[in-house]
């Protein structure tokens, strides 16, 4: 099974010279996110080790719009990393020439957009990122979205560009609700079902439950979105950095899906990997089929045979 994570940030120390944005560290600390900086080089350690083939890097909020050592992590690992990447959402002319940059470049899968952030809550119903969709469908950026409030519109959004692929954030739920509390919100998203380039990210899954893992207590959420959306439209990811916190390694949240929320091997294939795969257009590696070893002569000795069949 080809396992990739949908959602994972990279980051470096804040210095001087690389300054994040004002209010930065405060907001780490609201999320859950681990404060000391996360290196590409320390994920791809934990990826060998959990059996991730590829994550997906979101540049986190808090470095402003850059994506530079995203890049450096792809250019590093071509086949490991990919982008989806930030733009200025209300910065219309700066934001469509990096989109159009984007668009041409192998790294970056497509961008991701936030409505979740009292700075930029409102911009999906008050044109500030009206701009963004036509040119996104015609670039076929696929983009993930981070707008829990913003159901409906979304839905709108989908209708009108039929062609561009709008995946939503963590199941679409609502920053700090937990338990039963997540299911209104869950539901709402799972409703967007009948819009066929809408798609869903069942990703942080141990963040949302106050239970003692494997969080069983909200696996009739995930299944229930699995069961509206699609296993095809539905994509595993953990937002590692939330969830060190909690003492849960990457091993543990891919064992949450394989082995204790009951899904079966399809879904699994779809939801560790495949699906998201197929809607980036970042192909999943065919291995080469072992060689059927040499046959040596009947009288040959057992050593000779031995050695033509390890060649």
């Amino acid at each position: 099974m080809f396992i990739v994570d949908t959602q994972i940030h990279v980051w470096k120390e804040e210095t001087p010279d690389r300054p994040w944005v004002p209010g930065a560290r405060e907001r780490i600390r609201l999320n859950g996110h681990r404060e000391e900086a996360f290196s590409f080089e320390e994920a791809i350690g934990l990826m060998d080790e959990a059996g991730v083939d590829r994550a997906l890097i979101l540049p986190p909020s808090w470095e402003g719009d850059r994506i530079d050592y995203s890049l450096e992590a792809c250019e590093a690992y071509p086949d490991r990393f990919g982008i989806m990447a930030r733009i200025p959402q209300n910065k219309p002319a700066e934001g469509a020439a990096m989109m159009r940059d984007f668009a041409q470049n192998p790294h970056v899968k497509g961008t991701r957009l936030t409505f979740h952030r009292p700075i930029d809550r409102n911009w999906m119903i008050d044109g500030t990122n009206d701009w963004y969709w036509p040119l996104a469908e015609e670039l076929g950026l696929p983009t993930m979205v981070h707008a829990p409030v913003w159901k409906a519109e979304l839905g709108a959004i989908a209708a009108k560009h039929p062609q561009l692929k709008i995946i939503i954030d963590h199941m679409g739920i609502m920053a700090r609700c937990v338990d039963d509390a997540i299911g209104y919100w869950a539901q709402e998203t799972a409703d967007l079902h009948k819009h066929p380039n809408i798609y869903v990210k069942v990703s942080a899954i141990p963040g949302y439950s106050t239970q003692p893992f494997p969080n069983l207590n909200i696996a009739k959420y995930v299944h229930a979105m699995v069961d509206q959306m699609g296993k095809e439209r539905c994509f595993w990811g953990t937002d590692i950095t939330r969830l060190m916190g909690h003492g849960l390694t990457w091993k543990d949240t891919i064992d949450q899906f394989t082995e204790h929320f009951g899904f079966t091997e399809e879904q699994l294939e779809w939801i560790m990997g495949r699906g998201i795969s197929e809607v980036l257009g970042w192909p999943i590696p065919v291995e080469a089929p072992a060689q059927a070893p040499a046959q040596a002569p009947a009288d040959a000795p057992v050593e000779a045979a031995a050695a033509e069949a390890a060649r």
